[in-house]
């Protein structure tokens, strides 16, 4: 099976995550729109035999999109927009 390789700086910006929200009954803790970034670190995992440090840059990709997601979440409370 393979897979397409993606270069960690492409999974830095989240979705967003209003969007990630729409069409759902309920929302959801679980929804995360830095998948993408998470995925790619699991792939680079795999790939390199688990060898943590051929990996960090994916690493340091999901953490920068997981920091913009939760800034951008707190700019939208902020400034009283809708957040689920």
């Amino acid at each position: 099976m393979a897979s397409k390789d993606v270069a960690p700086e492409d999974n830095v910006k989240p979705l967003n995550y209003r969007e990630q929200f729409q069409g759902r009954h309920a929302p959801s803790q679980f929804i995360d729109p830095c998948e993408a970034a998470a995925k790619a670190s699991l792939q680079c995992m795999n790939r390199n035999d688990f060898a943590r440090d051929k990996c960090t840059d994916y690493f340091q990709a999901y953490r920068d999109c997981k920091k913009a997601w939760i800034e951008q979440r707190k700019e939208d409370r902020r400034a009283g927009r809708p957040t689920t």
